[in-house]
């Protein structure tokens, strides 16, 4: 039996006034992502299948959103000059609004300095959403 390194993690989120269907809505489509994931993310176009070409701040990179509306699932698959990794994401029911959700693992490539850097930043990203989702 091997054993198998268990990655940090963070889980992050944030609460919407707005519909569970109008955040996933905004969620599932990658060209939405750049005006909320100002910190990394510099521009989204469509790529190859379901692969979007993003820009980011570690250069070139790729984004595939893997979506199932019934639960709320807005898993996703990045690939950046760094690294690849999948974030899990959800968008859950919250009274009359919303509760959106990412986990982010710590990948090799990232010191434990880096990442406490990039989980601050995501909430910099989660209240830039806020603040769209609900104008």
């Amino acid at each position: 039996m091997h054993a198998h390194k268990i990655s940090r993690s963070i889980t992050r989120w944030v609460d919407l006034q707005v519909s569970p269907e109008r955040a996933f809505e905004f969620l599932r489509d990658p060209l939405n992502w750049p005006s909320w994931a100002v910190v990394n993310l510099k521009s989204v176009k469509p790529g190859t299948g379901e692969w979007y070409e993003t820009e980011t701040r570690q250069g070139r990179g790729q984004l595939k959103i893997l979506a199932g509306q019934p639960w709320g699932l807005l898993d996703h698959v990045w690939k950046d000059p760094q690294a690849s990794w999948t974030v899990p994401a959800r968008v859950i029911p919250n009274g009359g609004g919303a509760t959106f959700m990412m986990t982010f693992f710590q990948p090799p490539v990232m010191d434990v300095q880096a990442f406490d850097a990039a989980s601050r930043e995501l909430d910099t990203e989660l209240n830039k959403l806020k603040e769209i989702l609900e104008r």
